[in-house]
């Protein structure tokens, strides 16, 4: 299921996580080569995808909201 990011926050291990409009929240790490983010690197960019859908394996599964 897409679900739009509407927020962010950092974990405990100062990683960016996106809050999504279902509840749940995803790590975004920029992470290359497995993962290219640069978008997360920058309080602009993270801005820039405010909106942007992301695919949420919990929703999926059922989990309940993270917040």
């Amino acid at each position: 299921m897409l679900n739009a990011i509407v927020g962010y926050h950092k974990d405990e291990l100062d990683d960016w996580v996106a809050e999504l409009v279902c509840g749940h929240n995803q790590h975004v790490r920029h992470n290359p080569p497995w993962t290219s983010r640069p978008w997360v690197i920058s309080a602009q960019g993270r801005e820039s995808m405010l909106g942007h859908k992301l695919y949420c394996k919990k929703c999926e599964t059922g989990e309940p909201k993270d917040w």
